[in-house]
């Protein structure tokens, strides 16, 4: 037997399949979306604890642990996006190499980062997550799923928090 392209995202598999009144296109189209997302919500998670782990300088412990709880923070999000998407019947991920191969925001590798790099990175991250957040609810809309757009929109309003804290830490460095 051949494996599947772990790439694919297969919504119909009938042992998976839960009851909704959405349509399979729309379940497959929202499910496809929140594993999108979900292998964003990850990479977010990684490399936040990567800066949280290798912050340096004179504002160590304030930057340690802004990382950290905002690290907690995407990493809350991880259960209920892939939980939602099993609702709706679909599939979600299932090693990292599919995280690595759906992500859409970058990594970063580099040996060194300056402090406020880190952040305004991790700020730029947020941002881009809101932005596919934001795609992703205006897809629900279309498919008529309230409940996947009412969780995004929580989503939204704790990732722009995000945005607030990252931004509101860099100011005097702009």
């Amino acid at each position: 037997m051949a494996n599947k392209d772990p790439k694919a995202h297969d919504a119909s598999t009938p042992n998976l399949t839960t009851p909704t009144d959405l349509g399979a296109e729309a379940r497959n189209a929202v499910s496809a979306g929140l594993t999108n997302l979900l292998a964003d919500v990850f990479a977010l998670f990684v490399k936040t604890k990567n800066f949280h782990w290798h912050v340096s300088g004179p504002h160590f412990r304030d930057y340690h642990l802004l990382l950290d709880d905002q690290a907690a923070l995407v990493f809350a999000m991880v259960d209920p996006v892939a939980e939602r998407a099993r609702k709706l019947g679909g599939t979600t991920l299932r090693s990292v190499g599919q995280i690595a191969s759906l992500k859409r925001l970058s990594d970063n590798d580099a040996a060194f980062v300056a402090p406020e790099a880190m952040l305004d990175e991790l700020r730029q991250d947020n941002e881009s997550l809101v932005k596919f957040m934001r795609e992703l609810h205006q897809l629900c809309d279309e498919k008529e799923d309230v409940a996947t757009a009412s969780l995004i929109e929580n989503w939204i309003d704790q990732t722009e928090e995000r945005v607030w804290f990252l931004f509101e830490t860099t100011r005097h460095t702009r």
